[in-house]
């Protein structure tokens, strides 16, 4: 049975759907105005991680993850580089769809936007109104009343006096309460608008995401997630203007990642101290980056220095061990062991998965198989005694999203590669150490890894 912790009762829960075998997820997006960073790319590792384990345990899994592609951030971006809000926020959306494609992260089903969501948004804030859970203020702003609603501040266990003590209300705001939040925002001269009953404006940062849930999953949801920062005030907002509006519970369970951090310190723009997810890939396979937090446990925060990336992409090597073939020499071997070696991985990566998704404990089970592999193959074990075991660890390897390919040279590449082998055999036919080492320095200074055996020397691309 699958356990899952859930951020809103602070416990750990049997997980059980609103509909059978079907699990309704909304997980917030960016905010399309730069370069997307390596902290997103945890973050969406996170819950394609969690949405393939729900395929393989046989759910349905409806994934939305949604744009914000209206904000004060991609405005003053837009201002900076002379281009359109709307044009700007597209390049942005186009450019993480491809890195999240690189990522090996699996598409939504639905990747809805704020700019083509804006009538829901409005008949949203309309009805918040008529329920007596939102007031609209005399400059165009329409702000959502917290003391309306008796649970304000439950996800982030807040509780609303202590809240106000350390609130004010801005110039040019016009609030009941200083923890009033906005729902529709009067538009600034200049600023991209949209008409509405109380003016020219946008809307505010949390009701984008109420309407754009509301419009692909419906009023209830089986899992929200995103990254722990969200919690308050994004996750709260969200709650206590959804179930406002619906009379109904939103999401069952909450579920919230860690923060990436460089150095004992969370990314920041401010602190300047951002790695792109195209920077990361330039250097280190996505792999490397989904290793990273496979190690980890995802709730926590995660370490992200050349030490952490080192131990990751080691641990990738080892696993691809396993999908080496047969020796030439292959004889023979009584694969009992390895069918019993099978049926204890599978079943110990799924009890560390089904406990909240212990994906560092579901890797520890990988190794198990690997190993049981290793130990076949140097036994004398064919590729056809290989085979199921290998097939179980492709299985497994593929719930986590981990591809496992080498990495591919050219043609040319390849070629002045075979050349070196060929020269250091020789080398070392001749009793010629000294060649044979300097060739083997060589070759990894080009990247490829080399390995001597009975039957010769194999290589491939690190």
């Amino acid at each position: 049975m699958l356990k899952i912790y859930n951020t809103l009762t602070r416990k750990t829960e049997e997980f059980q759907t609103l509909e059978p075998n079907l699990v309704k997820i909304y997980v917030c997006g960016v905010t399309v105005y730069n370069d997307a960073h390596v902290g997103h790319a945890m973050s969406a590792i996170v819950f394609d991680i969690i949405r393939r384990y729900l395929i393989y345990k046989n759910y349905e899994v409806k994934f939305v993850m949604n744009y914000t592609d209206v904000d004060d951030k991609i405005i003053n971006r837009a201002k900076q580089l002379g281009e359109e809000p709307l044009k700007l926020s597209q390049r942005y959306i186009d450019d993480y769809a491809n890195d999240l494609k690189n990522l090996n992260v699996l598409p939504a089903t639905a990747t809805p936007q704020v700019s083509k969501t804006m009538p829901l948004i409005i008949k949203f804030i309309e009805g918040l109104i008529q329920k007596g859970y939102a007031y609209a203020a005399e400059n165009g702003d329409v702000y959502f009343r917290v003391t309306k609603d008796e649970d304000y501040g439950r996800l982030s266990n807040r509780k609303l006096d202590d809240m106000q003590a350390g609130a004010r209300i801005e110039v040019g705001e016009q609030k009941e309460h200083p923890m009033d939040f906005a729902l529709w925002k009067a538009a600034k001269d200049g600023e991209i608008f949209w008409e509405s009953p109380w003016g020219k404006g946008r809307p505010g940062w949390h009701i984008e995401c109420s309407a754009m849930n509301l419009a692909e999953l419906g009023e209830q949801i089986d899992i929200h997630g995103g990254g722990n920062d969200l919690i308050f005030p994004h996750h709260e907002n969200e709650i206590a203007q959804t179930e406002s509006y619906t009379g109904k519970e939103f999401s069952r369970y909450w579920i919230h990642n860690g923060m990436l951090q460089l150095g004992g310190e969370k990314m920041s723009k401010s602190l300047g101290n951002i790695v792109s997810i195209k920077e990361f890939l330039s250097t280190r396979s996505a792999d490397v980056m989904r290793m990273l937090v496979l190690n980890g446990t995802y709730r926590a925060p995660l370490m992200f220095n050349d030490e952490t990336l080192d131990a990751a992409e080691r641990n990738v090597e080892r696993l691809k061990s396993a999908l080496k073939p047969a020796s030439a020499s292959a004889s023979g071997y009584n694969s009992d062991s390895l069918s019993a070696s099978i049926e204890s991985a599978k079943k110990n990566f799924t009890e560390a998965m089904d406990n909240d998704f212990n994906t560092a404990g579901a890797v520890a089970a990988l190794f198990e198989l690997v190993k049981a592999i290793n130990t076949a193959r140097d036994n004398g074990a064919t590729n056809e005694q290989l085979k199921p075991a290998q097939e179980a660890f492709k299985e497994l390897t593929n719930v986590l999203g981990l591809k496992l390919e080498d990495k591919q040279g050219s043609s040319e590449k390849d070629a002045e590669v075979n050349a070196l082998i060929a020269e250091r055999n020789e080398a070392r036919k001749q009793k010629n150490w000294k060649r044979s080492d300097e060739i083997r320095d060589q070759l990894k200074e080009m990247g490829v890894t080399i390995e001597d055996s009975k039957d010769g020397t194999t290589w491939r691309y690190s």
